[in-house]
């Protein structure tokens, strides 16, 4: 893989200070709410890639500080919006049904709009690379994010629906990111969540999938193994992490001193801040080491708090 960026051009290997911007507003047409979205960037370097990252369930751009913060600080600028899901539409709101659809479109009207979330950020712009694009999420995010990477959702005839694949994403970080549908759903899931029924076929994208060792869905009848099925099934998705003992926090990536999360770990926290990191120097070309070393050096660590593994 040969490399667009040296180490020396985006100050990648360096602890850097980070600048966040909220919100930046993008006018949709027809979303009914302007996209408002957060932008975390490292104070210095240039050629910066860019991670589009999609929250879980009812989150915000406010949340998963320490995953925008980190990766920031080492020289990706992260844009995080605020989906509708988090804005609490009535259930007979005509968008309701479309919410998971509206979602992708979110990171797409995103990439559509990068100059102006460039020029909304104090000396942000001309430093960003628009060919090294990353689409990341958490749970249902992860979801979203795979859309743009190729995966489909299964409708209700049994066919995958159309792609909302986007070429200017050139990799995906899946932490999480729900398994297959049909008779692995639980009822509940089955009835209010019918998209979550993803077709992994054309998840062509290189993609890393984090899941918890234990990480028990209530929207599945299977165990934790259900959040592998995407790396298992999907050609693009190449690599995988798993953090022995993690729950769907992953340690607690939602936010510092954060009650939502059950298996909260400063570790595992860490493990998975490094090695997203690793892996997307890797898969944008930048620094092809970068996740070779990382591999090893997870391995390698007491305690044994995680594993990776490659197709």
């Amino acid at each position: 893989m040969s490399a667009t960026l040296t180490t020396a051009d985006n100050d990648i290997d360096r602890t850097t200070p980070v600048i966040s911007v909220r919100p930046v507003t993008l006018t949709v047409p027809g979303r009914g709410h302007d996209l408002q979205v957060r932008v975390s960037a490292p104070a210095r370097g240039r050629g910066l890639p860019v991670i589009v990252f999609s929250h879980g369930m009812t989150l915000t751009m406010d949340d998963y500080v320490p995953l925008s913060e980190f990766w920031a600080s080492r020289g990706f600028v992260v844009i995080q919006p605020t989906h509708l899901d988090s804005l609490g539409l009535a259930p007979d709101d005509p968008r309701t049904p479309d919410i998971w659809r509206i979602r992708v479109q979110d990171l797409t009207h995103i990439l559509d709009q990068l100059d102006r979330v460039e020029a909304a950020v104090p000396g942000l712009t001309g430093r960003i690379d628009h060919a090294l694009v990353a689409a990341a999420g958490h749970s249902w995010g992860a979801q979203t994010a795979s859309m743009l990477s190729g995966a489909r959702v299964i409708e209700a005839g049994g066919a995958p629906g159309p792609s909302m694949a986007d070429p200017r994403v050139k990799a995906a970080l899946l932490l999480c990111l729900p398994g297959t549908g049909g008779p692995d759903l639980t009822p509940l899931a089955a009835q209010y969540f019918p998209f979550m029924n993803p077709d992994f076929t054309d998840l062509t994208t290189p993609s890393l999938v984090v899941a918890g060792e234990q990480d028990q869905s209530p929207l599945s009848v299977r165990g934790p193994d259900w959040f592998l099925d995407g790396y298992r099934i999907s050609p693009g998705a190449t690599d995988l992490l798993v953090l022995a003992g993690g729950e769907h926090g992953l340690g607690g990536i939602q936010g510092y001193n954060d009650t939502r999360s059950t298996d909260e770990s400063p570790e595992r926290v860490a493990i998975v801040q490094n090695a997203t990191v690793a892996w997307l120097r890797t898969a944008l070309g930048i620094d092809d080491s970068a996740w070779p070393s990382e591999r090893k050096r997870v391995a390698a660590t007491a305690r044994h708090m995680a594993r990776t593994e490659s197709k």
